[in-house]
């Protein structure tokens, strides 16, 4: 869907017909609207297909026409496997107006045609650029403290009992990681590449600005890098739990293996075709039973002993 903007008394409004100094904003496009991106406005086809492209990574460069900028966004998205991912993001520079190109629709790109950044306006093509990813990186930001909240509350399940739906939640949270650090340093690069080039006649305030960009950039490189320790220890250590666990699992199951080998000693030995002692006795099978009884409970105490006898040590 393409919609044109333009800078308006109270803020950003919509316009049926592109005119000099629109922003034209396309999200979720589809085929026609590609059509009609490289017809009407003269976007090349090649540049379309590299935004379209999910593994893009940020860069710029200049056209005869215009000036192209590809920045990286977060993206939510609870019908895809990974619900929280990055997809590139087209800023086209033209001499009377800005195109933004984008296959999704991002929380950065709404907050501006909403008019939720105080004293944005459309009157600076570099401010409009600079505030772009400003917001990107706060939108980075916003949706790194959402991912930690969410996998502390599989933490919190996974305390209780661990299953794989949690176990498979967490190494999707990691996904997501992935893909934010890696979309954060392409944004980080592009931003030195934008104070050395001079394709972006800066301003003193807009260089200012760009300092600042970079610094919220490198803030969310950090944190993301720090989440993404965090959420490796908190795999790796229920990894170790789970193997902890199927430890002691297998211990007491080999404790019952062996409390039941006694009787089974005992009753193969008479199951011999020889003769032995109380063949003939009455109650023979039942002081058999008796014995085997008494001779399991007496490994169930001898193996508590030992048990009790290895916690001692290790307090000592």
């Amino acid at each position: 869907m393409i919609t044109i903007r333009v800078q308006g008394a109270e803020g950003i409004i919509e316009i049926n017909a592109p005119c000099t100094g629109c922003w034209i904003d396309a999200r979720n496009v589809d085929k026609a609207d590609l059509q009609r991106l490289e017809q009407d406005f003269g976007i090349a086809g090649e540049l379309l297909t590299d935004i379209m492209d999910t593994d893009e990574q940020a860069r710029i460069e200049q056209e005869d026409d215009y000036t192209a900028i590809i920045v990286r966004l977060p993206v939510w998205d609870n019908n895809n496997e990974i619900p929280c991912f990055t997809v590139p993001l087209g800023i086209i520079l033209f001499s009377d107006k800005i195109v933004t190109i984008c296959q999704r629709s991002s929380d950065a790109l709404q907050d501006i045609a909403s008019n939720r950044i105080r004293g944005f306006a459309l009157r600076s093509q570099n401010a409009f650029v600079l505030n772009m990813l400003s917001r990107a990186a706060y939108t980075f930001l916003r949706a790194l403290k959402e991912l930690n909240r969410n996998s502390s509350e599989i933490e919190k399940a996974l305390q209780k009992s661990v299953h794989n739906n949690e176990l498979v939640q967490l190494l999707t949270l990691q996904k997501s990681l992935v893909y934010f650090t890696t979309s954060i340093k392409s944004n980080g690069l592009l931003l030195e590449k934008m104070q050395k080039s001079p394709l972006l006649r800066l301003k003193e305030d807009e260089q200012d600005l760009l300092e600042d960009v970079v610094t919220e950039n490198i803030q969310a490189m950090e944190m993301a890098n720090i989440y993404s320790s965090i959420l490796t220890g908190t795999m790796d250590a229920f990894a170790s739990v789970i193997s902890n666990n199927l430890n002691i699992v297998m211990k007491r199951l080999a404790i019952v293996n062996i409390v039941l080998m006694i009787p089974t000693l005992i009753y193969s030995f008479y199951g011999m075709n020889v003769r032995l002692p109380f063949h003939d006795h009455v109650f023979a099978v039942a002081g058999i039973l008796v014995f085997s009884l008494v001779a399991s409970f007496i490994g169930v105490v001898l193996l508590n002993i030992e048990a009790s006898f290895k916690k001692r040590l290790r307090k000592k």
